[in-house]
């Protein structure tokens, strides 16, 4: 299971990871703390040294509730970011975490290797045109409404079949517009409940039936920290315990803010494979 990434193909068959750079001063775990570029810069420089394949830098905080970002602001964010990590990290796999197409171009013109839509396409029409016109892969998140409202949208006929159903539809519709590389993301935290999050766990492996790889962003998310009356700050341990479990389940990506100690979770997870 490969993708293609700036003409260079990426070996899945062992999982990789991806660090997460928040540049928004209201992200649930470190929003604020890379507001200045260098500090940034060595932080990057940190998860590449520490093993991640992948960065995932976003503008536009997806937390529940989180407040409207107007998009002159999330270029604005972004585009100096983007520019500084591939002039000092020209190599550098870069995933843009946005759900607009224009964002996502200004992006994409500059170097960036994929795009990462919570919402799959649904919230611009535009947005899977223009990562077929690049031909880099997409990541395509589960999710109902938008972060304001996503909240109110947890109820289901059947959790895991709903959300089998709207990947095989969104994979059909991007395979049509000409994507190649696809990579499917159940969105944990995302019109979930917290017994909804677990049960999609436990379910994970149900979706390689969908033959693409699966990436899971479990890290210090409320699914853990509530369920051990701790906080963000405290939650290292749950997530690593929970990383483990998506590898066993198929994971190809985990998606973090903890990179060496995830790729502690590979390691150790392809000794039993």
């Amino acid at each position: 299971m490969t993708i293609n990434c700036k003409g260079n193909l990426v070996d899945l068959s062992a999982p990789k990871v991806m660090g997460i750079l928040n540049v928004t001063p209201d992200s649930f775990y470190d929003g604020g703390r890379y507001s200045d570029i260098q500090k940034m810069l060595s932080h990057v420089e940190k998860m590449l040294n520490d093993g991640a394949t992948f960065v995932d830098i976003g503008a536009y905080s997806s937390r529940p509730g989180a407040d409207p970002v107007s998009e002159v602001d999330e270029l604005s964010r972004l585009l100096p970011i983007v520019e500084a990590l591939l002039k000092e990290f020209p190599e550098i796999l870069l995933s843009i975490d946005t759900f607009r197409s224009n964002v996502a171009e200004q992006c994409l013109h500059r170097g960036a290797a994929l795009v990462n839509d919570i919402s799959a396409g649904k919230l611009d029409e535009k947005m899977l045109s223009v990562i077929a016109r690049f031909k880099v892969p997409c990541i395509m998140m589960h999710m109902r409404g938008n972060p304001r409202t996503m909240s109110d949208q947890t109820q289901y006929d059947d959790l895991i079949e709903d959300i089998h159903f709207y990947f095989s539809e969104r994979l059909a519709m991007a395979r049509k517009m000409g994507l190649n590389d696809m990579i499917i993301d159940p969105g944990f935290g995302f019109a979930k409940t917290l017994r909804q999050n677990y049960e999609l766990l436990q379910d994970l492996d149900l979706f390689q039936s969908l033959d693409v790889p699966v990436l899971v962003g479990l890290s210090r998310k409320s699914m853990i920290y509530k369920t051990l009356k701790s906080d963000p700050e405290n939650a290292l341990n749950g997530t690593t315990a929970l990383n483990m479990l998506a590898l066993s389940k198929g994971a190809k990506i985990l998606r973090v803010h903890d990179v060496k100690e995830a790729m502690e979770c590979v390691q150790l997870y392809n000794q039993m494979s």
